[in-house]
């Protein structure tokens, strides 16, 4: 808590306290603002835990039916079937605004609707392990985006948490307190110097009284 440098005046202190009016109204907007993104970032956080263990074990199972196909599979025969695929997936990147944070929303979009083309070759020659691993890692893909969005979001607004949460602490611990012992100050100031004033005003009505009564006298002499 610091007095600010300025001058003891009547219109400064009136600028104080329409500072600190705006001061301690931002304050509580502030705090408002960090509560409801820690809300929001929880929310985001226990989402993405339950992603990364979805993701994480439709992972797992894709390779483990790779693996299977790999073993059985001659490399030329596995990397032919592997090698022109049918579908093509795109990518449609927007955003949406949560608390003045623009968060990412990922959608996916294929080229054709046809569940069987993420099959790029044919059934006849190739293990029933690579066509699990295939449909594994297809189902995988959304929860995969999903997780990409939630990661994303929770670090974004972790960085605004972080940033709101300083101006919260700025403004209660360094510019109200400051705010309040200037005013403070520039009042105890305005209140001497009207004491000082009312003290020399009183001494001059008692000159004036003492003179009057002295011309009274010497008239009557």
């Amino acid at each position: 808590m610091a007095i600010m440098r300025v001058n003891p005046t009547r219109m400064e202190l009136t600028r104080l306290k329409k500072r600190l009016i705006t001061a301690v109204r931002g304050h509580k907007l502030l705090k408002d603002k960090r509560d409801e993104l820690m809300r929001q970032f929880l929310e985001i956080v226990r989402k993405n835990r339950v992603l990364r263990e979805k993701v994480e074990q439709g992972i797992i199972e894709a390779n483990k039916h790779f693996v299977i196909a790999r073993s059985v599979m001659q490399n030329e025969v596995l990397s032919t079937a592997l090698m022109l695929p049918k579908q093509q997936v795109g990518l449609q990147v927007g955003n949406k605004n949560i608390m003045s944070v623009n968060i990412p929303v990922f959608d996916i979009k294929t080229k054709t609707d046809n569940a069987d083309d993420i099959y790029s070759y044919g059934l006849a020659f190739t293990s029933g392990e690579l066509d699990d691993a295939v449909l594994n890692l297809s189902r995988v893909l959304p929860d995969m985006l999903a997780l990409a969005e939630s990661e994303k979001s929770a670090q974004l607004l972790a960085a605004e948490i972080e940033k709101t949460r300083r101006r919260v602490n700025a403004l209660e611990h360094v510019m109200i307190p400051d705010l309040q012992a200037t005013i403070k100050y520039i009042t105890m100031k305005l209140d001497e110097s009207e004491r000082s004033n009312l003290t020399r005003l009183m001494k001059v009505k008692d000159m004036m009284i003492e003179q009057n009564i002295r011309e009274h006298q010497q008239r009557d002499a």
